[in-house]
């Protein structure tokens, strides 16, 4: 119990295209490692492919004990840690929650399953919004606490 209050996330900034890797191969050295990530479908001349992409390109959080942070040289990909004030940037165990937690609840319906009336709730701000309209991924909607126009992005 007291490793992990003595534990604190940082942020690694590793080579381009490296991210899922980097944490992969940390994560099989033992070392908790994150990148926030969405599915895309990408479109090539041949194919169609559902893709995950890193939200933090060239970034990944790993916790560590102060102690252990030069573990994370022994990954290939990995370049340096991401300085703030001269000191390793720490981000705090509830923004990681809350990235995750956001992550896992936003919304990942895709246009074609909604229809113009349908009750959705808008990424960002949490609250329920009858849509207006939809184009492509774009969409209107109108929120049914406030009655303003919200305009949103499906992922």
């Amino acid at each position: 119990m007291v490793e992990d209050i003595s534990k604190n996330w940082f942020v690694l900034y590793t080579k381009p295209r490296n991210e899922l890797k980097v944490v992969e191969r940390l994560r099989s050295n033992g070392v908790e490692a994150y990148t926030p990530t969405r599915t895309e479908v990408r479109q090539w001349s041949d194919r169609t492919k559902k893709v995950k992409v890193p939200l933090l390109p060239s970034m990944v959080l790993v916790s560590l004990q102060e102690k252990q942070v030069d573990l994370v040289f022994e990954v290939p990909g990995v370049v340096r840690y991401l300085f703030e004030h001269g000191k390793r940037a720490k981000v705090s165990n509830q923004e990681v929650l809350a990235m995750q937690h956001y992550l896992k609840n936003t919304y990942q319906r895709t246009s074609k399953e909604l229809e113009v009336g349908d009750t959705v709730k808008v990424p960002l701000l949490e609250q329920q919004a009858t849509l207006l309209s939809i184009k492509g991924k774009k969409c209107l909607a109108q929120l049914q606490k406030l009655g303003a126009i919200v305009s949103f992005q499906l992922q």
